[in-house]
């Protein structure tokens, strides 16, 4: 077993282990915390689900615009050609491009970007490049509206903080809500979304307890257990 730091058992120790907090609380108590890192940790929600991922009628997966967004700088790479390429780049996007992007990424295996968006007219070209963005979760995928006309949009709502999450095989979404120097107000909101979200996606097939724990966690801190009733009052 890894060796913990004294910073991170310091931090343990003021946790109440067989408690579960309700979520504002927890996050208050995350935040407030003495024994910062010596860098801006980000904060983790992860939720187990009452789902089955390897059914089809019970994966769970969406978007959500995170109020106060992520603290993180995201790159966008847009597929289009004429004036969709142009609307992209005056939305700002990072990288637009069509069959000369696609062929990069093939032949260099270049990746330098966060999220990938394409007009519905270049998914045949990007289709080639399932292999490589695939297993990365970078394909533009309509479901989440990453395969849209509406670039700009796209653009824009990513660069404010939207974010994807989808089910782990192991029932788990995991999704960085912001960094601690956000403060206790920013996340809980941006938490608040999330969740609300996610209850919003619950799938028809999905049946007993939904929400089954959740449990919040800095980049470098311990996790702490949240009362799954209050985040579903979120």
């Amino acid at each position: 077993m890894a060796k913990r730091s004294k910073r991170y058992r310091a931090a343990a120790a003021r946790i109440d282990r067989a408690k579960r907090y309700p979520l504002d609380e927890a996050i208050r108590v995350l935040v407030t915390e003495d024994g910062k890192a010596k860098f801006d940790e980000t904060v983790e929600l992860a939720v187990k689900l009452g789902v089955d991922p390897r059914q089809a009628d019970q994966n769970v997966r969406g978007t959500v615009v995170l109020p106060h967004g992520t603290g993180k700088s995201v790159r966008v790479l847009v597929f289009a050609k004429g004036d969709k390429a142009k609307e992209a780049q005056e939305a700002g996007a990072d990288h637009v491009g069509a069959d000369d992007i696609a062929k990069k990424i093939q032949d260099e295996q270049w990746l330098d970007f966060d999220t990938a968006i394409a007009t519905p007219d270049m998914m045949g070209v990007v289709g080639r490049l399932g292999k490589i963005l695939g297993p990365r979760g970078l394909m533009p995928n309509p479901k989440v509206g990453t395969v849209t006309f509406d670039v700009g949009k796209a653009v824009r709502e990513v660069k404010a903080g939207k974010v994807e999450f989808r089910v782990e095989k192991a029932g788990i979404v995991h999704v960085a809500i912001g960094k601690r120097s956000f403060g206790a107000d920013r996340l809980i909101e941006n938490a608040h979304a999330l969740l609300t979200s996610l209850l919003r996606a619950k799938p028809a097939a999905a049946k007993g307890n939904y929400m089954q724990s959740v449990a919040v966690a800095t980049t470098m801190g311990p996790g702490i257990r949240i009362d799954p009733a209050t985040a579903r009052a979120a």
